[in-house]
């Protein structure tokens, strides 16, 4: 069935919470997808839905949502049962839109307007605490990797469900030897365990961007999956994938003098590249490089 065939669909999962769809609601408020911030709506209220069970059970968690927009992703996870959500929400426009959906789920939902690269959201929520949320693309990335580097490991989330564009989203999980693979696998990987859930097409979205989405769920991990000291794993990994043609004895020399020595001693031949090394290699060499 086609996107633009889910009409019946789309107003049966609105009666269920009695409230408009999406398209009534942008419409009503002025509601048009502003490019600068990165926005691409997505209207269909049973995807919505499908993204916040691909969350896991939500009824005992606080969620945090960034970029809610006109709400759909946020209504979903109310009728899934979250026990609280924060919605951090840039877009002033937005706001009357998710005051009504407040409006309807009394003391279980909390919209900030704000920019979420500038907030402790961490502050404003109780653990367990799962993050679900279609990203803003302009800084999905960003948080991705503010999210996965915090100083004290296991992180204020349990979990993070997020939509990022097709190709990000494999990159993070990309597998050695693959062209996605870099050192965004490397960092996910190494504290969490990672699968993309859903794939979504472009003509999801209003207006529709020029690529594809998909849907990341990342797990966090109780401890690094190999030890390693956190930034001398950061910098194996840029040193190796910054210059990623090359062989590592070339691309890490930076690293040591003796870095084929090192490379050796890691279980890691000298002339190898940088996305033939699978995760244990990287942070063994780490440990090699800290001690």
């Amino acid at each position: 069935m086609g996107y633009f065939h889910q009409q019946e669909r789309v107003k049966a999962l609105a009666a269920i919470d009695g409230l408009p769809p999406l398209r009534e609601v942008i419409a009503a408020h002025g509601l048009s997808a502003k490019k600068a911030l990165g926005q691409n709506f997505l209207l269909d209220l049973n995807l919505t839905a499908k993204i916040a069970r691909a969350a896991g059970d939500l009824a005992g968690a606080d969620v945090l949502e960034v970029g809610p927009g006109p709400g759909g992703l946020t209504r979903g996870l109310l009728a899934a049962g979250a026990r609280r959500v924060l919605a951090v929400e840039k877009d002033a426009r937005c706001l009357p839109a998710l005051a009504e959906i407040a409006g309807h789920y009394p003391g279980r939902l909390e919209v900030v307007n704000g920019d979420a690269l500038a907030i402790d959201a961490a502050a404003m929520l109780a653990p367990p605490i799962k993050v679900v949320a279609n990203l803003p693309y302009n800084i999905g990335t960003e948080l991705l990797i503010r999210w996965m580097t915090p100083a004290i490991w296991p992180p204020f989330w349990q979990s993070l469900t997020l939509m990022f564009q097709k190709e990000v989203a494999e990159r993070i999980v990309a597998r050695p030897g693959s062209k996605a693979y870099g050192r965004l696998a490397l960092m996910v990987q190494w504290r969490a365990e990672a699968k993309i859930v859903l794939h979504l097409p472009p003509e999801a979205f209003t207006p529709p961007p020029k690529v594809s989405s998909a849907v990341v769920q990342i797990v966090a991990l109780p401890a690094p999956r190999y030890p390693a000291d956190a930034g001398v794993l950061a910098r194996v990994t840029a040193a190796a994938f910054n210059q990623r043609r090359k062989m590592l004895r070339a691309s890490l020399r930076g690293l040591a003098p003796d870095i084929e020595d090192k490379l050796r001693a890691a279980g890691i031949e000298p002339t190898a590249r940088a996305e033939e090394i699978p995760l244990e290699g990287f942070c063994a060499l780490a440990r090699l490089l800290a001690g």
